[in-house]
């Protein structure tokens, strides 16, 4: 027997939906994975900052303290001139 013309057209329709879904859940998967790539990225880039910016604190923090120690060296040669200079100026 023949089918009609309706269920011909019900069954491609039918076949065009399922095709549709099934383009439609790859859409999504690849969606999600391209978020899921895009959030690994931020979190290597956030780690990586993280990293830079301990450095950054660390090297100033280094060159506060060896200006720290050139400026206490700078006071005290400049109080041992002082001695000097009074004790030869004392006699």
């Amino acid at each position: 027997m023949l089918k009609s013309t309706k269920t011909r057209a019900e069954e491609k329709f039918a076949a065009t939906q399922k095709k549709h879904d099934q383009v439609m859940k790859k859409k999504e998967k690849d969606r999600q994975k391209e978020l899921e790539h895009t959030a690994s990225l931020r979190a290597l880039r956030l780690a990586k900052e993280a990293v830079d910016k301990e450095a950054a604190d660390a090297a100033a923090a280094e060159k506060a303290a060896a200006v720290a120690e050139k400026a206490a060296a700078k006071k005290k040669k400049g109080s041992r001139r002082k001695e000097v200079v009074a004790a030869v100026a004392a006699p």
